[in-house]
């Protein structure tokens, strides 16, 4: 009874390779197979146009606009003379961008109504919030402008608006500058 038992054990022990050839099959497959999945599915992620957010990145506009320089220097001569604008100019360059449109609350330039109380309140009073700044209008000391030249654009804009305010004396060293060019 026994050989009957050991027949049966032999045939269930037996797997589906049979051959050699077979075996080789399966071997080189199990190795293959998965390698070659493997490069299908990086070829298909890894390339091909596939246009994400930020693609613009690298385009040269893209790339000088994050190179540019923050700041420059700027070398004057320290010993020139010195140039002082005028009112107007001050006026045109600086305050016009508020001024003429009323914007914020300022007072337009030539409203003799909005400029009225102001003008009471004298041109040092006026200058004062100029220099530092008053509601939404920030300081404008310490600026491009020098502070005598801020005073006269505060002079010219009071007067646009029918006021009668002389104009300021220039401080003593922009007052001497053109003396000295003069005198060479």
């Amino acid at each position: 009874m026994s050989a009957p038992h050991d027949a049966d054990a032999a045939e269930s022990h037996e797997g589906p390779i049979r051959t050699p050839k077979q075996l080789i099959w399966t071997v080189v497959l199990s190795f293959v197979l998965p390698v070659v999945v493997i490069i299908l599915l990086v070829n298909y992620v890894a390339f091909g146009d596939k246009p994400a957010a930020g693609s613009r990145g690298l385009e040269a506009e893209a790339v000088a606009q994050r190179i540019q320089r923050v700041g420059t220097v700027e070398i004057r001569d320290a010993s020139a003379p010195a140039v002082l604008r005028t009112g107007e100019q001050v006026y045109q360059a600086q305050c016009t961008a508020c001024h003429a449109v009323g914007a914020a609350g300022a007072p337009k330039s030539g409203d003799a109504a909005a400029w009225a109380p102001r003008i009471k309140t004298g041109y040092e009073a006026l200058l004062n919030s100029a220099l530092k700044g008053k509601g939404a209008m920030g300081a404008q000391g310490g600026g491009e402008y020098s502070d005598f030249e801020i005073g006269l654009a505060v002079v010219y804009m009071v007067n646009q608006a029918g006021g009668k305010m002389a104009e300021p004396k220039p401080p003593a060293a922009a007052a001497s500058a053109p003396q000295a060019a003069a005198s060479k």
